[in-house]
């Protein structure tokens, strides 16, 4: 961290409020010159809509912001933009009709007149090559056809491309949510770079690990307010777990090692990647919890994709004996329904338990998600609101509920974790294997290699094929990485 303590921002007694929540609670806090702020909180804390409103992306209904000790009536996106200050969000914010290139203009008005696209394109190329090397981008692709992964790269590095406007503050918001962690290691070892340079971040983040190894100072939110901050290496994981307001515990709890044939359970998938030419296959079995693994992007969603689309039409490279849910990872592409209500959300997926004659029941609908919304721990206070009213991490609870509320024999989780505190991960944790001892089969593709310990078995991917197989008790991060650069093992 820089020597000299100046303050890019100051915030002082900010709130926001949605109706009758109040999501920011009187809210002060600076942010240095050449520090990187770790910024953490259970979901529904206030983070994201503090630094929406630090984004000028929201408004505070109070309290006053200064950048540069200037205060900043009429704050907003633009006037953020000219003072340097930019945004990662967790929802990403990319146009997806367009270009990567185009996308970066967008940041940039100064790229303009003939050739603009190249200038534009060289510019994001530049950057990406910095923080990504081996990125495999093109400034021509259309945005909505990258994996989410690759659009979290291109996010992140045009906050960071610089031309005529200068760039003070970089707010990270769950950066690392959707890339593996070998993108994820490349993303932090640049941004210390980055802070060593003089520029500032804020970096948010449910990994623990994350934020103390990367922090020089750490701000602690609950309900709203700021409840802790000291310099990181003031901090442990006891520390901050406490703050937070939850109990300390460990993050996983492996599961033990099934003692029974593996082929004496009724199958429940057999699947083969689009590109396997040999005969490995995926197999999944009555009551196991099966892990997907490897590099973003190699071929784990597309597996995931084909499992749920065989549920309802037969193909040759995939059998399924059960009706099939998905949580998807991508909640704003692929999850929630934007338009309609918590309960709604919930309750899409057992329209037929649901039904009173020919119509849909609004009472069942709202007793089947109340029922699951206290299982999983949906924050809110009003399940008839509408889904975009929860923080990211509770909207991601509510496709848990859609998915285990439904009378599907195989769940499909396709990195669901995103954006996801530590506390409801050992709740959801702990609810998977409920699951799986009453039954049910999970496929489960993570891009964290902790949460692979609560699986039975394990495949690893690599250019859209399987290169491992390892069972439970074979399992360590050494042979997972070791196969995820491999073609076979």
């Amino acid at each position: 961290m820089a020597e000299a303590c100046t303050p890019i921002v100051n915030l002082d007694g900010v709130e926001r409020h949605f109706g009758a929540v109040r999501a920011l609670d009187g809210v002060t806090m600076s942010i240095n010159a050449g520090e990187c702020v770790g910024l953490v909180g259970h979901n529904g804390a206030g983070k994201s809509t503090l630094m929406g409103v630090l984004a000028g992306t929201g408004t505070a209904d109070r309290g006053t912001i200064a950048v540069n000790e200037t205060p900043q009536p009429g704050y907003s996106v633009a006037r953020a933009q000219a003072l340097g200050i930019r945004c990662v969000f967790q929802e990403l914010s990319l146009c997806p009709n367009l270009t990567v290139a185009e996308n970066t203009r967008i940041y940039h008005p100064s790229i303009r007149g003939f050739g603009w696209r190249r200038r534009a394109g060289a510019l994001i190329r530049e950057k990406l090559d910095e923080i990504f090397p081996g990125h495999g981008i093109d400034p021509a692709d259309i945005v909505q056809n990258l994996a989410i992964g690759k659009r979290q790269m291109v996010e992140v590095a045009r906050a960071f491309t610089k031309t005529d406007a200068p760039l003070q503050l970089v707010i990270l918001d769950e950066p690392t949510s959707s890339l593996d962690a070998h993108t994820s290691s490349q993303l932090l070892s640049f941004m210390r770079h980055a802070v060593a340079s003089g520029i500032s971040c804020i970096f948010i983040s449910h990994l623990l690990g994350e934020i103390l190894d990367n922090s020089d100072r750490i701000i602690v939110m609950r309900d709203g307010k700021v409840v802790a901050t000291d310099l990181a290496n003031r901090f442990d994981r006891g520390k901050l777990v406490t703050a937070m307001g939850g109990i300390e515990a460990e993050v996983v709890a492996s599961v033990s090692a099934r003692s029974v044939d593996r082929d004496s359970l009724e199958l429940r998938v057999r699947a083969r990647p689009l590109r396997q030419a040999d005969a490995r296959a995926l197999t999944a079995r009555k009551g196991e919890i099966i892990g997907l693994a490897g590099l973003a992007a190699h071929g784990q969603t597309d597996l995931l994709l084909a499992v749920f689309d065989a549920a309802s039409r037969k193909t040759d490279r995939v059998q399924v004996t059960e009706p099939v849910a998905l949580v998807a990872g991508d909640r704003q592409s692929d999850g929630v329904f934007a338009q309609w209500s918590i309960s709604e959300n919930i309750g899409i997926r057992s329209l037929s338990k649901l039904r009173k004659g020919w119509l849909i029941s609004a009472a069942l609908e709202s007793e089947l998600a109340a029922s699951w919304g206290k299982k999983i721990g949906i924050r809110t206070p009003d399940m008839n609101s509408n889904i975009l009213s929860l923080s990211g991490g509770n909207q991601q609870k509510a496709l848990f509920a859609r998915a285990l509320a439904s009378d599907a024999g195989i769940v499909l989780m396709d990195d669901p974790m995103r954006g996801v505190d530590i506390g409801t991960k050992l709740e959801v944790y702990e609810l998977i294997r409920q699951e799986a001892q009453n039954g049910r089969t999970f496929l489960w593709y993570t891009t964290e290699t902790d949460e692979l310990k609560n699986c039975d078995h394990v495949y690893v991917f690599h250019n859209g094929t399987i290169v491992a197989d390892l069972r439970h008790d074979e399992l360590t991060e050494e042979r997972v990485i070791q196969a995820s650069f491999a073609e076979n093992t």
